[in-house]
């Protein structure tokens, strides 16, 4: 399938290939949508395989970053951007000035933000060739790390989803004393949920690519680890996946032996209309992950968007609990998938949007 033809399939805006021969910048910019304003997503780095993949990481990724902003009431459309390299040994603030430049012929259609692989000192670099950036640092007046809102926000979707299965009234964290919660990735947001998860009494068992990450997240919350294969296999409360995407799929589906699943993690759904299903049909509640992991989101739209202090109830982990709560009422009254519940719920708003810039040309 072409080019073209991919981004129709998602009804992408724009798709963006960069190159800098004197940085070595290898970078693709993907717009999903502007409807509800301009498309914000994080810039990730990651050594992938083939330009294929790199493609198709940006165009789902864009896509979902358009969702989580329309499920969150925010006035944002979606995007994402990616440089192909190893973050571990390919970092130099020039490719980040590159991609500045590249971000800035763009003319604030796209703001970039951290992602997998970046980090506020990155963002630093790109703000020097372009002022269509978020994510700084708190001493550089940016919102800082957006890992603990993220955390914050996962945790709240584990409590309602938790609430859901077991029939019981909101109880809030008490919910969480002796859960056992798989958690697949513990990096930036994977290990502050940990800690916040253990701090409420729950049983933790670990993965993480970096053997000795895991480990360190081990002795801070008592947690048990397995090898990053072996999380499926684990029997839990709750599997959280707080890696890469497309974690879920007809491997790894059959394989699960929880009840929950809901992790900070974007795109989990290999094929979201075949896996969804799945899911639905092994019993098993599916939190939305753009809902589940919009805290980071809704933490720079306040601060770095609107320039407000984040200490009201719109942008807080409670505002995300409510949101899933939704979403499983919807789906539960209406009978259908719950990510399906939430697309629906994203989408009236996107074409509501939509109708209304129509209505004004």
């Amino acid at each position: 399938m072409g080019v073209f033809d991919r981004m129709a399939v998602g009804d992408h805006e724009q798709l963006v290939f960069v190159q800098d021969r004197a940085s070595g910048l290898r970078g693709i910019i993907g717009i999903h949508s502007t409807v509800l304003g301009p498309a914000l997503g994080g810039l990730r780095m990651w050594p992938y395989k083939t330009e294929d993949e790199a493609i198709n990481d940006v165009l789902r990724l864009s896509e979902g970053m358009t969702y989580k902003a329309a499920a969150s009431g925010l006035n944002l459309g979606g995007g994402k951007a990616v440089i192909i390299g190893d973050p571990r040994t390919d970092k130099t603030p020039e490719v980040f000035r590159a991609m500045g430049r590249a971000i800035e012929r763009l003319g604030g259609s796209y703001i970039t933000a951290e992602d997998v692989g970046t980090c506020p000192d990155d963002m630093s670099f790109i703000r020097e060739t372009t002022q269509h950036v978020t994510g700084l640092s708190r001493a550089e007046g940016g919102s800082g790390d957006p890992s603990p809102t993220t955390a914050a926000g996962v945790q709240e979707s584990i409590v309602a989803c938790l609430e859901a299965v077991n029939g019981a009234p909101a109880k809030g964290d008490e919910v969480l004393d002796g859960v056992r919660v798989a958690v697949q990735g513990v990096g930036h947001v994977g290990g502050v949920l940990c800690r916040n998860l253990a701090a409420k009494g729950a049983r933790l068992t670990v993965c993480d690519i970096n053997a000795e990450q895991a480990e360190r997240v081990s002795k801070q919350c008592g947690a048990t680890v397995v090898a990053p294969e072996a999380i499926y296999d684990v029997e839990a409360d709750v599997f959280a996946p707080c890696g890469l995407g497309a974690i879920l799929n007809d491997e790894t589906i059959p394989r699960l032996k929880c009840r929950v699943v809901a992790g900070a993690a974007n795109n989990q759904l290999a094929d979201i209309k075949r896996h969804g299903p799945m899911l639905e049909q092994r019993r098993i509640l599916y939190a939305p992950d753009y809902v589940a992991n919009a805290g980071g989101l809704i933490n720079i739209y306040y601060r770095d968007i609107l320039g407000r202090a984040c200490d009201t109830e719109a942008w807080s982990p409670t505002g995300i609990y409510d949101t899933m709560k939704t979403v499983l009422r919807v789906a539960s009254e209406r009978k259908v998938p719950t990510y399906q519940a939430a697309q629906e719920l994203a989408g009236v708003r996107i074409e509501e949007a939509r109708r209304s810039k129509m209505a004004q040309r």
